[in-house]
């Protein structure tokens, strides 16, 4: 059992980019962990409260009231926890203390004040000191996301949320209704459209219980044990280095939710660990790109995205989950077979006996990990009791930690104390964006651009879905661009997702095309956040490896649209249309790798018209049609042909 993951040589030690979790870890100290620490358990134990209805001191709060209650304890927090300035890592200066308690003051009162709200329609016509609150609100909103979220973010709400004070003035589908000032922060702030709207519902019913949950993992040592998982697993064989990367990652990936952040979590081992194997810096980087991306795209958590997903569409979570396995699980299988005839073409061997752990060592000290997310799926999708799932799974999981692990890695007090900081930092990190992010929900909503946008996208495309699809495509890559993945995800759910759901396309399918196309931007020049950060691990060429992650990332840019116009792979339709879709698109990935990296299994090393032949085969099995994949198969078996036929005059 390897208890830690490979050391990192000096010489590939870097300087990586700083989150601004990194930031917020190195200020949770002093006065500031413990305020975190009570603060934060406060605020589960109220989340708790509020999801299993305890109404603990027969107090029943109304769920505006909770989730000013929510953005009192953690938004709070964040002032706390993430600097206005990166010379204030190492310290709290008196003007965050300042937010601290102005952000506390003004959220209380207007969580003691949310029935009045209701009754008295404040969110019109409010007194002037609740309308002062509401003014406040706002611009702890816009401060907390661009803290938490960075500027582009931050410009993209601001734009939003002085977009209705000159709507009036706008051209087109832009025109909408505008509103005074006043007018403006009333329903900012106490509307439920926007700061206390869909994003922040979600984060509130739903999302806290699994920040928790993926906490829970984290602390009792899940990353480790998954790392371990994936090398024992894939160690030994060709290539090896690099499987473990694309497997470890996506597991990290799908619990944090934060593309960048997993990159730089598990980058730092995993990257330097390919070099060493004889992956060259810019394909080592590219893999833990791609990887690091998929990860927010695969269940059971997916990060926030699943949850607000399913408030848009009022579906079970479970459906969800259900909908997006088939498709990442293909975009991973494709990562695996690129490596692994990169490693056969190249003659790379997998890692060294010694560095590898022993798979019943593994799974003896984690054996629960598994369970744990295997007791969450079944809770998810058969039970469908997503509200109370995370909390089941984390207790089940605490106990399994403080019963079945070695005495030294057992879940103690100590560990509890770290449990409660880092599910607050998290949820403090999500409540700050949320806050903000609603403020572009408000905004579409209160003009009404959000439905005019889609109106006028039908319109030009004039009944052609390929016209639909291709500009739903760059629409929703261009403003991916930069923006995190919840953010992006709400404004094209808001703007796009009707559009595409009034042409008659599946509504599950049509959202998971817009969110994997916004995903897209974090592998594609020319931002690119994942690869240029892998980049920097690695000590590649940004723009190559950008290039790189795109050819190894490029069955992502196709299964979109194997989405909406064939919905039996997201497992929607007839039980023979499912099967026939999904092993056309496995067929569709195993000779695309091929192609891609001039290895054909069972015959070996092939050249650039037998590669070629391949790729056409491989588009002829992902285009959804009988006859399409009658086209397929005859390439293949033309390439297949023509090589054993050359191989055998060679020899």
């Amino acid at each position: 059992m390897v208890d830690k993951p490979v050391e990192v040589d000096d010489a590939d030690k870097v300087s990586v980019p700083e989150l601004p979790e990194d930031a917020a870890k190195k200020r949770i100290s002093g006065v500031v962990y413990w305020i975190a620490l009570i603060l934060g358990s406060l605020g589960i134990l109220i989340a708790i409260n509020q999801t299993f209805s305890f109404n603990a001191f027969n107090y029943v709060l109304i769920d505006n009231a909770y989730f000013y209650l929510l953005i009192a304890i953690f938004l709070s927090i964040a002032f706390l926890l993430f600097p206005a300035r990166k010379k204030d890592v190492d310290h709290v200066p008196i003007y965050d203390w300042i937010l601290f308690a102005v952000t506390m003051v003004t959220a209380l009162y207007l969580s003691y004040h949310g029935e009045d709200m209701i009754e008295k329609g404040w969110d019109i016509v409010a007194p002037p000191l609740p309308t002062a609150a509401a003014a406040v609100m706002c611009v702890l909103a816009l401060e907390g996301v661009r803290r938490a979220g960075g500027l582009v973010l931050f410009f993209v709400c601001l734009t939003f949320f002085t977009f209705p004070l000159w709507t009036d003035y706008a051209p087109g589908f832009l025109w909408g209704v505008g509103k005074e000032p006043v007018e403006l922060v009333r329903t900012y702030a106490m509307g439920f459209e926007s700061i206390v709207g869909l994003p922040m519902r979600v984060a509130g019913n739903i999302l806290i219980g699994f920040l928790v949950f993926g906490s829970a993992l984290v602390v009792t040592g899940g990353g480790e044990f998954f790392m371990n998982f994936a090398a024992a697993l894939l160690g030994k064989s060709r290539g090896g280095p690099a499987k473990v990367a694309v497997l470890s990652s996506g597991f990290f990936g799908s619990l944090s939710g934060s593309v960048i952040s997993n990159v730089i979590t598990t980058g730092q081992l995993t990257i330097p660990t390919m070099k060493r194997a004889g992956y060259p810096p810019v394909y080592a980087a590219s893999v833990e790109a791609c990887a690091s991306t998929g990860g927010t795209l695969m269940p059971p958590v997916m990060g926030a995205v699943a949850f607000l997903m399913a408030e848009f569409l009022n579906i079970p979570y479970g459906d969800i989950v259900i909908a997006a396995a088939v498709p990442s699980v293909l975009f991973y299988l494709a990562l695996l077979l690129q490596v692994d005839c990169y490693a056969a073409v190249n003659g790379l061997r997998g890692q060294p006996a010694e560095e590898i752990p022993k798979m019943w060592d593994t799974l003896k000290d984690g054996w629960f990990y598994l369970f744990s997310l295997a007791l969450l799926v079944y809770m998810l999708v058969f039970m469908r009791i997503e509200l109370y799932a995370p909390y089941y799974t984390t207790i089940v999981l605490l106990v399994s930690a403080t019963l079945f692990r070695k005495k030294e890695k057992r879940f103690n007090l100590a560990k509890f104390r770290e449990l409660i900081i880092e599910s607050t930092r998290i949820i403090a990190n999500i409540i700050a964006i949320l806050a903000g992010i609603g403020v572009i929900v408000g905004s579409l909503a209160f003009t009404g651009v959000g439905g005019a946008f889609s109106r006028e996208l039908i319109g030009f495309a004039e009944g052609n879905l390929a016209l639909l699809l291709a500009m739903g495509a760059l629409t929703s890559f261009l403003l991916g661009m930069g923006v995190t993945v919840s953010a992006c995800y709400i404004f094209l759910a808001i703007v796009l997702g009707p559009a595409l759901i009034q042409f008659g396309l599946d509504p599950v399918a049509s959202h998971l095309f817009i969110l994997y196309w916004g995903m897209i931007s974090y592998i594609t020049p020319p931002v690119a956040l994942a690869a240029v950060t892998a980049a920097v691990i690695a000590k590649s060429d940004q723009w190559q490896t950008g290039i790189m992650a795109m050819r190894l990332g490029s069955i992502k840019f196709v299964l979109p649209f194997i989405m909406v116009l064939t919905p039996a792979l997201i497992m929607r339709g007839e039980p023979v249309d499912v099967l026939l879709t999904i092993s056309a698109c496995t067929i569709a990935v195993i000779v695309m790798a091929a192609g891609f990296e001039g290895y054909l299994y069972w015959v070996g090393r092939i050249g650039w018209p037998t590669r070629i032949m391949l790729l056409i085969g491989s588009a002829g099995f992902l285009y959804p049609d009988p006859v399409s994949w009658g086209v397929g198969a005859v390439a293949v078996m033309v390439a297949y042909g023509s090589q054993l036929v050359s191989s055998r005059a060679s020899a």
